[in-house]
């Protein structure tokens, strides 16, 4: 089995070691110290944004309470007016948005082997830590230091109860996505039923792309395909509408566990079968639906999988191999966001090559403007480019 690496530390004039935890990929800190109710955020920012990360041995309510201080520090920092080129100040704000996460993720906060935090007026985190990154004894292995190890690491037995390290800021997100997951996002399209998305799986928060699923009009109800279900909600929508079997496809396990709970919740899950496959199952539909991820950029968190997909590799998977997965007479449902050509980052031209490339023909499109308040804000730097935005439903069929 492979541990998460171990990261090391000096305290009360010993080192001591524990697992480093992080979804978002952030590397182990080179150098940690130890930080508390005393600290100040000034220092306490000045470290972060040498690369230095802190590790919370205080409140954790205090500890919660620097964080904000820092993210007000960040924002604060002069900043230069966006500039007129949209693709530049996509690519800004991106850059911004990492050095944002880099700095608030350098404060830290210990698990235990249980998967607890052991700090004073900590919430209990167990179930939303073992939701998010698997069983205890995976996540937090053997004792850093035990003579199994083969990192080098030669720390002390820790005294402190820390067998993991976590920044603060994604345990928070992931207390979050657990209560999502406990609530669910309720979806009209479903009759207001709830879906309930698993942490790292992309919710259904914007309906924008549901709501065109569900008023499409149906070129048969035998048979479809789901590509990319996510949290299941096509597939879901599909079995609602009458479609006698539905085949759902994702090659991320949180996906598929989401997937199969938010079916089986739904009472679909006798419609709905749940495979795991990159792209497309074995055979032809008469009809394919896929929402792939619209913006082609890198991801830097599970979750930004669904939003960003460098070269657009899903997009043009789905395209290229469409034609020989439709049944005679069969649509597929390519269902996108334009708002990467807003930004610069796929040309219109590009998308329309691809359908001739890949043998299809456009029979309609559906478009629906964005609801979600990022439309509407125009401090965003990036207003200009999401006010214009449309989803869209392409209705595609194999050309002659």
């Amino acid at each position: 089995m492979n541990h998460p690496p171990v990261v090391e530390w000096t305290e009360d004039d010993q080192v001591r070691t524990a697992r480093w935890r992080s979804e978002n990929g952030a590397r182990p800190p080179r150098r940690i110290v130890i930080a508390d109710d005393r600290t100040r955020a000034d220092e306490a920012y000045r470290l972060a944004c040498e690369g230095t990360a802190l590790l919370w041995r205080g409140d954790f309510h205090n500890a919660r309470q620097l964080l904000t201080a820092l993210a007000r520090r960040v924002d604060r920092r002069p900043r230069k007016a966006p500039p007129s080129d949209v693709t530049q100040a996509f690519h800004l704000h991106r850059a911004a948005q990492n050095q944002r996460a880099r700095v608030l993720g350098m404060l830290l906060v210990p698990l235990d082997a249980e998967l607890a935090v052991p700090l004073h007026r900590a919430p209990d985190v167990r179930e939303a830590c073992a939701r998010a990154f698997g069983p205890p004894q995976e996540v937090a292995g053997p004792p850093a230091d035990a003579p199994t190890d083969t990192t080098g690491t030669t720390g002390t037995a820790d005294t402190t109860g820390t067998a993991v390290l976590v920044s603060l800021r994604e345990l928070l997100g992931v207390i979050g996505a657990n209560e999502w997951r406990r609530k669910g996002v309720e979806i009209p399209a479903l009759g207001g039923d709830r879906i309930h998305p698993h942490y790292g799986v992309f919710s259904p928060a914007r309906g924008e792309y549901v709501d065109l699923v569900a008023e499409a009009p149906l070129p048969g109800r035998e048979l479809a395909f789901d590509i990319g279900t996510g949290t299941g909600v096509l597939a879901s929508v599909l079995a609602r509408r009458g479609v006698r079997r539905v085949i759902a496809t994702d090659q991320d396990p949180r996906a598929l566990a989401c997937a199969r709970e938010n079916t089986a919740r739904l009472g679909v899950a006798d419609q709905v079968e749940i495979v795991e496959a990159d792209l497309f199952p074995a055979g032809r539909a008469p009809l394919v639906v896929c929402n792939p991820p619209w913006v082609p950029a890198k991801p830097t968190s599970p979750v930004e999988h669904a939003v960003y997909d460098p070269g657009n590799r899903m997009l043009h998977g789905f395209l290229g191999g469409l034609a020989d997965h439709l049944a005679p007479g069969g649509e597929g449902w390519l269902i996108l966001s334009d708002l990467a050509e807003h930004l610069g980052l796929r040309p219109h031209a590009e998308l329309l090559d691809a359908f001739a490339e890949g043998g299809l023909t456009v029979l309609d499109r559906l478009d629906i403007a964005p609801r979600h308040p990022r439309a509407q804000d125009a401090a965003d730097p990036l207003h200009v480019a999401r006010a214009a935005e449309v989803t869209s439903l392409w209705r595609l069929g194999a050309a002659d």
